[in-house]
């Protein structure tokens, strides 16, 4: 009989938890530089621009800043950390490399650093989400195909069935790669006109359902049975969640661009597909909620798992949304207004940032040995993370819906502008309130950091 205890390798010997806790600094140093460029948005839209005659800090420029240091600096460098720690407890095996890793940490870090700065200079793409320089595209590349290389090489080495966690992670960081690539060299380089629109939006979905989507979703296969202490409802249902994505999100992103001179058959294979993987989302959601029943509220008392299905009521409303906007006649009233904006913050921060809070909530503790340096100041953060996004993507949806009024009724673009205002004060509001609460969990983290070490001197001789 083979002792199976003895062969298990020891955490410290899989998880570098070290780098897990610079991803997530780094993630939340680039949160804080993007909600900085949102306030900077915001104060121009109510006409109260502290910086109007510089043009380096104009908001064209910080709105661009504001959506790639939360794609590309929270959200990439969250989910790196996250990878770091769930790869290799699932697989029983170390990354390929930890050098590769570290190196991996720092040249994302330029990535992003250097990302910014041609933004800030004038240096775009003219890609919505891909307007990173060209002169960076080829360094992000290589280095999300050495990420595929480290984080794949332990998965392969799996004998036997793979974890749906390892699904996603496995495909995630292959569309990653492709995705990427699809995105910021076939319209710089290859095609132009509609075509170029037309990758484009695929672009600009796959990048949320091909990256961010089964990284998301991976993790939380991992999480909510460890928290739960308890098997996934339906494994069934989780198989049936990946291949749903994998069959029909690459087909949908064209459902930004109907009304344009892309190709009906097209258009309405985006409407189709983007209807058909709610169905899909559907079955996800049933399959978690099936995990959670019979738990006695533990959904409410533990705070990460608060923050998971906080993020998969968002992801359902936010799915909602896209079955009533993909279709042509609704689309034809909320094309190009705040509707939009208040949808892409549903999703980016209200479903996928919320997880990753939720899985920094869970592993801090974890990695500096110690509890939070206060369990209240952690709840301030959940409810103005969660309050903050629901007032603001709340106010943005139905802002959206009185500017499409307002055009559809032919009146002057001015009058669009004035009805927005309130909208847009509210807006402002609720993301000072999200904004300081994410400085608040930063506070937090220190003090915790600052008390582990204390500890850690206390225990020596």
């Amino acid at each position: 009989m083979v002792d199976h205890e003895t062969e298990l390798p020891r955490h410290q010997d899989l998880v570098e938890e070290r780098l897990v806790l610079w991803y997530f600094v780094a993630a939340l140093t680039f949160m804080v530089v993007s909600m900085s460029a949102g306030v900077l948005m915001g104060l121009q839209l109510i006409r109260h621009n502290p910086l109007p005659a510089v043009e380096w800090l104009s908001p064209g420029r910080w709105r661009m800043i504001h959506t790639n240091a939360i794609a590309y600096g929270f959200i990439a460098n969250a989910f790196l950390g996250i990878l770091h720690w769930v790869i290799p407890r699932l697989t029983l095996r170390p990354v390929l490399s930890q050098p590769l890793s570290y190196a991996i940490f720092a040249a994302w870090q330029v990535v992003v650093l250097a990302t910014a700065a041609g933004l800030i200079l004038g240096e775009a793409q003219g890609l919505e989400w891909g307007e990173t320089p060209v002169w960076i595209d080829p360094v992000a590349q290589l280095g999300l195909l050495l990420v595929a290389i480290n984080f794949g090489a332990p998965i392969l080495k799996v004998r036997g069935p793979l974890y749906v966690t390892l699904w996603y992670f496995l495909a995630a960081l292959v569309w990653t790669f492709l995705t990427y690539a699809m995105g910021n060299f076939v319209p710089e380089y290859f095609v132009s006109g509609s075509s170029a629109g037309a990758v484009g939006g695929l672009f600009i979905h796959d990048l949320v359902g091909l990256f961010v989507t089964p990284l998301g979703w991976g993790m939380m296969y991992y999480f909510v049975p460890i928290l739960l202490k308890r098997p996934m409802w339906s494994h069934g249902l989780s198989l049936v969640g990946f291949w749903g994505l994998a069959f029909f999100y690459p087909l949908q992103g064209i459902h930004h661009f109907l009304y344009t001179p892309i190709p009906m058959f097209l258009q309405y294979g985006a409407v189709l597909s983007t209807i058909a993987l709610e169905l899909v989302v559907v079955t996800v959601i049933i399959n978690f909620l099936g995990t959670l029943r019979g738990t006695g509220g533990e959904a409410v008392r533990n705070l990460p798992l608060r923050y998971f299905y906080t993020g998969i009521a968002f992801y359902f409303l936010t799915c909602l949304q896209c079955a009533l906007q993909t279709t042509l006649t609704f689309q034809a009233l909320i094309h190009f207004t705040d509707w939009v904006v208040g949808h892409a913050h549903m999703v980016m921060f209200g479903v996928f940032s919320l997880w990753q809070l939720g899985a920094m909530t869970y592993l801090v503790p974890r990695i500096l040995k110690t509890e939070w340096y206060s369990r209240e100041w952690c709840e301030w953060h959940f409810w103005g993370s969660a309050g903050g996004l629901l007032v603001m993507s709340g106010d943005l949806i139905l802002g959206g819906l009185f500017q499409g009024w307002s055009w559809a009724a032919l009146q002057p673009w001015e009058a669009s502008v004035e009805v927005s205002q309130p909208f847009w004060s509210v807006r402002l509001a609720a993301g000072l309130v999200m904004f300081a609460a994410q400085v608040l969990f930063i506070v937090n983290l220190y003090y915790t950091w600052r008390k582990s070490r204390q500890a850690l001197a206390a225990a020596l001789p």
